[in-house]
């Protein structure tokens, strides 16, 4: 696999911009030299936080190492920058396409504009974006899930294993994506406990992204919500997540992981313990499954989305003292089966 690091990533913008100044000489920015089709395979480009985040960018990875493995194909990765705009994103994703990857995935809903720019320039490949229904067009595939629906079961979880009655939602960036993940979580502790408590924080609003990719922020706002009483916290914060994590465990209490299982993930091995369960989203699968169209010469575009109902998100039980809590169990999987009959509708917005 060709890893394109952040380092390289600046190469890749001045490479994209000496590309751009022959394409405003008279080439198309579709074209591609043979050069590029030698490397031909499938790429992503990875959100705020980067491969390594222990959540969103690792499912990802996951996804296009298995179809390395399975489809034989080659797989290329760009990382983000810290501070990047737009600009910089037109320019990955250009980059990416030159090369002849086809699909190119676009890791997080900050690449719909760059998405929106680039697509039409490269109408024989496929673009698909995680996490957005914003912009479409004939070669692109909006891979999204129903995260309101995992995170109620999380709510559930969290009111029935709660102590104190306080339990804590801690959002990276407060963006409509992740107030679906608050809403969710609020709505599912309410129903199954109406007297506890939901503290609620943000660690940034846009545009500044950094509560996505900062592991201290995270731990700091769940220290704070630890000392106002909350025995379980919820992050859905990317990389920063991992701090909430780290501050539930270090106090003893529960933390509920978000996107991947986070108690099966090697970064976080010290704090497993106190992972009581994770939200997860197939995004693994979503990047395989839109890999495999491609190879199979049927590419998949349009909204494709994630529910309960396929399993595209859920709850992990990987923990086996989450598995010992039998009432618990119960009691999520009675929600599940109930949102899936349609019998409990999850809010979308708090």
């Amino acid at each position: 696999m060709r890893r394109i690091t952040r380092i390289a990533t600046v190469g890749i913008a001045s490479a994209a911009l000496a590309l751009s100044a022959t394409a405003c000489g008279g080439k198309q920015s579709s074209d591609t030299g043979s050069d590029s089709k030698k490397e031909a395979g499938a790429a992503i480009a990875y959100d705020i936080g980067g491969r390594g985040d222990q959540s969103f960018n690792d499912a990802a990875y996951a996804g296009l190492q298995k179809a390395e493995s399975d489809l034989k194909i080659k797989g290329a990765e760009a990382e983000p920058t810290d501070g990047e705009g737009e600009a910089d994103k037109v320019q990955r994703l250009t980059e990416l396409a030159r090369k002849g990857n086809n699909p190119v995935i676009g890791v997080g809903f900050a690449y719909a504009p760059a998405i929106k720019k680039v697509a039409p320039k490269f109408p024989d490949t496929t673009f698909g974006i995680i996490d957005d229904t914003s912009v479409t067009g004939p070669n692109i595939a909006n891979l999204v899930f129903n995260e309101e629906q995992g995170s109620y079961l999380a709510g559930v979880a969290a009111a029935k294993v709660s102590k104190t009655g306080k339990v804590g939602f801690i959002g990276g960036v407060e963006v409509p994506l992740i107030k679906k993940f608050e809403a969710g979580f609020a709505q599912g502790v309410k129903d199954t406990n109406p007297n506890a408590t939901v503290l609620t924080q943000y660690l940034t609003q846009p545009p500044n992204f950094d509560g996505f990719a900062k592991p201290d922020l995270g731990k700091a706002a769940a220290q704070g919500q630890l000392d106002q009483g909350a025995d379980v916290i919820y992050a859905a914060a990317g990389l920063a997540g991992s701090g909430a994590i780290e501050a539930a465990s270090t106090k003893g209490k529960w933390a509920i992981g978000v996107d991947s299982d986070q108690y099966n993930q090697a970064g976080l091995v010290k704090y497993k313990d106190h992972i009581l369960t994770s939200v997860t989203k197939d995004v693994s699968d979503s990047v395989f499954d839109l890999i495999k169209s491609v190879k199979d010469g049927k590419p998949t575009t349009g909204e494709i989305r994630y529910g309960l109902d396929k399993d595209g998100v859920g709850l992990a039980d990987s923990n086996p003292e989450y598995k010992k809590m039998t009432d618990v169990i119960a009691a999520v999987d009675k929600a599940k089966a109930e949102i899936i009959a349609k019998k409990i509708t999850v809010k979308t917005a708090p």
